[in-house]
């Protein structure tokens, strides 16, 4: 389906948004797909995290992350005002709840790019609204090379994320689907087949009742 299409849906039926996680291997992909559905569809809004970590070159505070000390993040926990978060390489990320909430009453869908430990986190709070998806690289030769062509990392890093990669593809099973990103084209195209079909299950029609009374009223 096309965003248009999506959003002749979204007209026609009053529809609560959903929570669209990818998490992948680091420089597996999910951060392209993740530029990629957002440009190419208006229905979909990303989920701007919290972080610890030093802000890196080309970032934008408030688009990529909202980069904060730890005391502050600390305080959000207490507060309960993270749908999730976790320690990746040194550092904290964590999810806000308040604008993810909001966006999926708009019938909004909210894009995620997480780890599993986020995801299970998100899932444990708010299953009936998560679709998760994990991507897998062709090859781990394949997976290096593309984290040595980022240029952001020391070797140490790259090393140490190779190293964390073998933890986390053993993850796979926890996942609503599973893409190998051969060619990003068509892991890309998988991707909006997944959401497509996921924008159209029942149970997230909230208004198919009333479209369907309105119909019977024309009878």
């Amino acid at each position: 389906m096309t965003a248009s299409g999506g959003q002749q849906q979204s007209d026609a039926v009053a529809r609560r948004g959903l929570m669209l996680v990818l998490s992948s291997p680091s420089g597996a992909g999910k951060t392209t797909l993740s530029r990629r559905l957002l440009d190419a569809d208006p229905g979909v809004e990303l989920s701007v995290s919290v972080t610890t970590r030093k802000q890196r070159p080309g970032e934008v505070d408030g688009r990529d992350y909202h980069f904060i000390d730890a005391a502050r993040f600390e305080a959000m926990i207490k507060r309960g005002e993270l749908l999730e978060w976790a320690h990746v390489f040194g550092h904290r990320y964590g999810t806000p709840r308040a604008p993810v909430e909001a966006a999926l009453v708009r019938g909004h869908d909210v894009l995620f790019d997480i780890d599993w430990q986020g995801t299970q986190q998100l899932r444990e709070k708010a299953d009936r609204d998560l679709v998760s998806i994990f991507v897998l690289p062709p090859s781990m030769p394949d997976l290096e090379q593309r984290l040595r062509r980022r240029a952001q990392d020391s070797d140490d890093v790259i090393h140490a994320r190779m190293a964390t990669a073998a933890d986390e593809m053993s993850h796979w099973a926890e996942y609503d689907y599973v893409v190998i990103n051969t060619d990003v084209d068509h892991a890309f195209a998988q991707v909006q087949s997944i959401l497509a079909a996921e924008r159209l299950k029942r149970e997230r029609q909230i208004g198919l009742s009333e479209f369907i009374r309105r119909l019977q009223a024309q009878l």
